[in-house]
């Protein structure tokens, strides 16, 4: 995929950056292949039943310049890394740049810009009119890819066609008072509305009426570095795509579309950092609003980072005897410290939701992660992602790529009815009884389909186009419909589908939209699934269907303060 724009004729475009790709396919573990077909049997006896209010909730797309569905009206925030030009060297190999601790160029080597690619999204789906750029400092700032059309000192007005992308060129800079606070404001934004509200309308009345947005990925969860708090994201950082979006901006976000938000906290933070982001919720999240808390994201899954290092740590305590359940015991272990941590800022657990999450698969996961040291007694819910499986490898002893790619999609989806959607709910079901045993409601931290190539087989493009075909057909509606009533029928609670907007491609289909312009009443998965939402009461904006409150007016309900950083102190 193209994600670039080419700076000029005589040099090379940049490589281009991966897309969404952290949900490449859901591998199981040596340990969870054994253990697959066990969790069904652990629990013997009826065990109580823990009813749930089922729910959607959303897990947003990550932040990244070809992220498609555009956010936020500053585009600049989703920024790359900038990149290093020099005349005559080839394209991104100038020399190191100096930047200054929020990420903007503090001086220019003589011969050199920098430049950042911004909106990376094939085929001009984003707005084209005039946009405005925005900065502070002395310098020259410019657009290539746009026709300037005016021009004050901090400020120059663009007027952008629909293209695969632009580029914003720092080509000067004083070094006493360099280029900074830089803004790149969609067609008919003003720097005081953008201040005033930093999101996307249209991003707002999309998830208008979800109950609880995760931020797993708007906070760069997965293989994440951060272990102070000093090393967290800031809200006047220039990119939010190293390290996420600040706590403060998820907290915005939920107080206007009135939902929870769903924290994870990252692997390698220490107690400090928790101590202080709890406080920094407790200050930004309105007080009706609810916080769930899970430590990392799938720290059972051995592709993340995450996972080694619990598996370390655990090892080191004497937590386990192998590696992966080393890993699932200090994944316990560590999510109740960080849970007592949150409940002491917050002077008890009436706004908390203590997550503790496992492998749908295997329900023998969740028995030693909710077990381990009565680490249930400390959590509100057991949290899964039991995804109707079609993992399909390139060589296999039941499914492979030739053999799938050979199928017309009438064929797939039949094999998704007859397999797929029973494992899920079996999935489902297995882990209900653990949740039930432990007391826990169950919850879904991701849900949808899982249609993925892997080992090779996602090289097959005409598997991929068979994928991508069944994921926009028509049938996907009733096949979802049917995942829903067995979620409400198995007594599950909140289901946060997995996920918002994103470019389907060989590493999976997984945006319930593929751009932020597309049809919302073309998709049945997205139609489905708000359907859905409606049915159990939520006031979410169905595709077609008249709603109750404009995006505007939920917007103008929640937090319409300028975000400003969080006064905790620093390490």
């Amino acid at each position: 995929m193209n994600t670039s724009a080419n700076p000029s004729a005589n040099t090379a475009s940049p490589s281009p950056a991966p897309p969404v790709t952290r949900r490449v396919n859901r591998l199981l573990t040596p340990a969870a292949l054994c253990l697959l077909f066990l969790g069904c049997n652990l629990v013997q006896g009826q065990a109580e039943e823990i009813p749930g209010t089922p729910s959607l909730g959303i897990n947003l797309a990550g932040p990244a310049d070809w992220n498609t569905e555009l956010p936020l009206v500053d585009v600049f925030r989703l920024s790359r890394a900038w990149v290093s030009q020099q005349q005559g060297k080839p394209w991104g190999q100038g020399p190191a740049l100096e930047l200054d601790e929020r990420g903007y160029v503090k001086r220019l080597a003589p011969g050199c810009y920098a430049e950042t690619p911004l909106c990376t999204i094939p085929g001009g789906h984003y707005p084209a009119g005039r946009w405005t750029v925005t900065w502070e400092g002395r310098g020259d700032v410019r657009i290539h890819g746009g026709r300037e059309i005016g021009r004050v000192p901090g400020r120059a007005a663009v007027e952008l066609p629909r293209g695969d992308g632009f580029f914003l060129r720092v080509m000067a800079t004083d070094p006493d008072d360099p280029i900074r606070n830089i803004r790149v404001l969609m067609p008919g934004v003003t720097p005081e509305a953008a201040t005033d509200n930093p999101w996307n309308p249209s991003f707002l009345a999309r998830w208008q009426g979800v109950t609880c947005l995760r931020f797993m990925d708007f906070q760069e969860t997965n293989n994440s570095e951060q272990v102070h708090w000093s090393d967290r994201p800031r809200v006047d950082d220039a990119t939010w795509t190293v390290r996420g979006l600040p706590v403060e901006m998820l907290c915005d976000l939920a107080n206007r579309l009135q939902a929870d938000a769903w924290f994870c906290i990252p692997h390698q933070a220490d107690d400090e950092y928790v101590r202080e982001f709890a406080r920094a919720v407790k200050t930004h999240l309105a007080p009706e609003r609810r916080a769930y808390i899970e430590y990392s994201n799938e720290v059972w899954n051995s592709q993340f980072k995450q996972h080694h290092y619990a598996g370390k740590h655990g090892l080191d305590l004497g937590l386990g005897a192998r590696q992966w359940e080393a890993a699932w015991h200090y994944y316990s272990q560590r999510s109740v410290e960080i849970f007592k941590i949150f409940e002491s800022e917050f002077g008890g657990t009436d706004r908390l939701v203590r997550v503790l999450a496992s492998q749908a698969a295997s329900a023998h996961v969740a028995d030693q992660i909710c077990g381990w040291n009565h680490a249930w007694e400390h959590a509100d819910v057991l949290a899964i992602a039991p995804y109707i499986p079609l993992n399909i490898p390139l060589e296999g002893k039941d499914l492979d790529a030739a053999k799938v790619a050979a199928w017309s999609v009438e064929e797939l989806l039949d094999y998704v009815e007859r397999h797929s959607l029973p494992d899920a709910k079996a999935w489902m079901q297995a882990n209900k009884r653990i949740a039930n045993r432990f007391k826990l409601k169950l919850v879904s931290y991701e849900a949808g389909q899982h249609f993925v190539g892997y080992a090779g087989a996602e090289n097959n493009e005409q598997l991929t186009r068979l994928l991508h075909s069944a994921n926009a057909h028509p049938r996907m509606k009733p096949i979802y419909q049917q995942y829903y009533q067995a979620w409400q029928e198995v007594g599950g609670d909140l289901l946060c589908h997995f996920s918002s907007v994103s470019v389907w491609n060989k590493w999976g289909s997984w945006g319930l939209l593929q751009y932020a312009d597309e049809d919302a009443a073309a998709s049945p998965k997205f139609s489905a699934t708000l359907e859905w939402a409606k049915q159990l009461g939520q006031n979410v904006n169905v595709p077609g269907v008249e709603v109750e409150e404009t995006a505007t007016e939920a917007a103008r309900s929640g937090s319409k303060a300028p975000v400003s950083e969080t006064t905790t102190s620093d390490s």
